[in-house]
This record gives C-alpha cells, sequence and structure tokens, in this order.
C-alpha cells in the first residue's frame, strides 16, 4: 500500500504530464478539479491569461445547504451543475476537462457527467 504523501506526489506527477498536453483558450478553457478528502473544487480557467473564469465548490453558501458531506457522489452532481450553470451562464458553451491526475472513476466522473447534462461540452 502506498502512504499518503507518495500516492500525493504520484498524483501530482501524473497532473503535470497531462498539463503538457491539456491547455485552455479564451474560446474552450480549461475545467479543473481537486478532490480533498472533505470537499470537492472546480474551476474554469482561461490559460492564456491565467484567470480563473468561473468556480464551484462544496464550500459555496448556495451548496452547503444541499448537501450533507462534501466528498461523496452527490456532492460531486451539484458541484457539477453549478459550474456548468455559472459557465453556461458566462457564455462559455465548451471546455477542455482537465481531471488533475485523478482517475475519471468516482467523484470525477459524476462532477463531468453532471456537467455534461446541465450541457456543458467537453
Amino acid at each position: 500500500m502506498l502512504d499518503a504523501s507518495k500516492r500525493e506526489r504520484s498524483r501530482v506527477r501524473r497532473h503535470h504530464r497531462v498539463r503538457l498536453r491539456v491547455y485552455g483558450t479564451p474560446d474552450r478553457p480549461r475545467m479543473n478539479v481537486f478532490r480533498s478528502n472533505a470537499h470537492l473544487y472546480a474551476q474554469v480557467i482561461d490559460d492564456t491569461t491565467g484567470k480563473t473564469l468561473v468556480s464551484a465548490s462544496t464550500l459555496d453558501k448556495e451548496i452547503k445547504g444541499k448537501v450533507k458531506s462534501g466528498a461523496n457522489l452527490a456532492a460531486a452532481v451539484v458541484v457539477g451543475r453549478l459550474v456548468a450553470e455559472r459557465a453556461l451562464k458566462a457564455n462559455l458553451k465548451a471546455v477542455v476537462f482537465d481531471r488533475g491526475g485523478y482517475r475519471f472513476h468516482g467523484r470525477i466522473k459524476a462532477l463531468a457527467e453532471a456537467s455534461r447534462k446541465q450541457g456543458l461540452k467537453f
């Protein structure tokens, strides 16, 4: 079994490797996901300017009362819907998905599918 620090170092290495290919433009910004033990965060980033255009997390006031825990599938679905709504409101219809070095499974997959269902394309 890997210890936590080695697992995190491996994830960061994978993320850096993926980031060499995944790049957000003004037309199609990058949707980044970060997962902690307690919360889930998603942000849409324009890498040409280095600015975060839209963000959502389980710490948002809109979500905090809706979910029991910030670290489960239900929370991931709510965050996915919210980030997609905010992106569409900001006139962003398509993004590049950056899974942050995590496997496309569980909370990451639930967030992505909820965003797609809300109308965001990637």
